[in-house]
């Protein structure tokens, strides 16, 4: 059932894996919850059930006391966003369970009966398990959870009656957790595909302006809280008006295609590059400073070049602005390197000016 979800696409990407496994904590984050919350009322109906019909040699507070552990855990579980913790603590509310149903089973009843409730957890809980491992933990918990009960049987009618059902219920809890994993994929792909759409350029496929800001105060903040210098690059493609108006917009747009594919190639993976508009860029560097910045953007500007429009290889003049103490956030530090782009432009374009002043 499993080759359902590796058929998907990126279902093997260990990256979307994780990404996925963390989706899902937040997605079933309230199912957990709810079921631990409903565990703990039906399993104090059903013991308070099972001491008005049999009588038990376990001490009915004994046999209730399982209760107030899961009551805890259903009240943490509410808190609990992270998959790991999750999956603990559902299968500790599956354990005792289990403890539950034997202190309640040990009672002059014989047959199937006893182990009713058990047969009934692992489709109840198919859905909520975040990995294959706490599954596969669980559908264990639930198959030799009630085993205690029924091993001191006098034949072994009762053992393979169970057996029986709960080869069933293990059956359905397997489909069901397959077709469930595999919906759940495919709207975590929809929702990624849509969250794109809606942070990068649709041309280029980099960020658009309002998410570059978005991240770029998030990088600030933690360079700044790791004193860690960041520099800022405002790129502008020279003369792009005059591919437009002598060539088409079909060609104005492959060179930004190209330009976008060249930045990318360049520039590390924690770089945050965006189109800020028409042929304007911007790059936020992390960790560099003034001086590495400037390196960096020569490899650019000379890298530049290999890129050809109509009438010659492209040329873009790049500004540099350090982000200081004093800066007012991402806003300021733009505006100063958009200011040092438009000295290179008025300079002779095709060149770096960096940007010395502070706010």
């Amino acid at each position: 059932m499993y080759a359902l979800f590796k058929s998907l696409p990126g279902a093997n990407d260990p990256a979307q894996r994780r990404q996925f496994t963390l989706y899902l904590a937040q997605r079933m984050g309230p199912a957990i919850h709810a079921l631990m919350l409903v565990s703990v009322f039906a399993y104090l109906l059903a013991t308070a059930g099972h001491a008005f019909i049999s009588v038990s040699p376990i001490p009915l507070l004994l046999r209730l006391a399982p209760a107030l552990p899961l009551f805890l855990l259903a009240a943490t579980a509410r808190r609990e966003k992270r998959p790991l913790p999750l999956s603990l603590l559902a299968l500790s509310c599956v354990l005792l369970l289990e403890i539950g149903i034997n202190l309640n089973g040990v009672a002059p009843m014989t047959g199937p009966r006893l182990v009713m409730p058990g047969l009934l957890l692992p489709v109840a809980t198919s859905v909520i398990w975040i990995g294959r491992w706490d599954f596969l933990v669980a559908m264990a918990l639930c198959a030799f959870g009630p085993l205690p009960l029924l091993l001191g049987a006098v034949d072994g009618a009762p053992v393979f009656q169970y057996a029986i059902y709960m080869t069933i219920a293990l059956s359905v809890a397997v489909v069901l957790r397959a077709f469930m994993t595999r919906t759940l994929f495919e709207q975590f792909r929809l929702e990624q595909q849509l969250r794109a759409q809606a942070n990068t350029d649709n041309l280029t496929g980099l960020l658009l302006r309002n998410r570059f800001l978005e991240l770029a105060r998030l990088a600030l903040d933690d360079c700044r809280g790791q004193r860690k210098p960041t520099c800022l690059l405002y790129l502008d493609a020279d003369r792009f008006k005059q591919i437009n108006d002598d060539h088409g917009h079909a060609i104005g747009d492959a060179v930004l295609v190209a330009l976008a594919t060249c930045l990318r190639t360049q520039l590390r993976g924690t770089d945050l590059i965006a189109r800020m508009g028409g042929e304007e860029f911007a790059v936020l560097l992390p960790g560099l400073d003034l001086a590495q910045a400037a390196i960096r953007a020569e490899q650019l500007r000379l890298s530049m070049h290999a890129v050809q429009r109509p009438d010659g290889p492209l040329t873009i003049s790049l500004g540099i602005a350090e982000y200081q103490p004093v800066d007012d956030g991402i806003e300021a530090l733009l505006a100063r390197a958009d200011k040092a782009m438009r000295q290179a432009k008025k300079g002779g374009r095709d060149r770096v000016v960096i940007d010395n002043t502070t706010c």
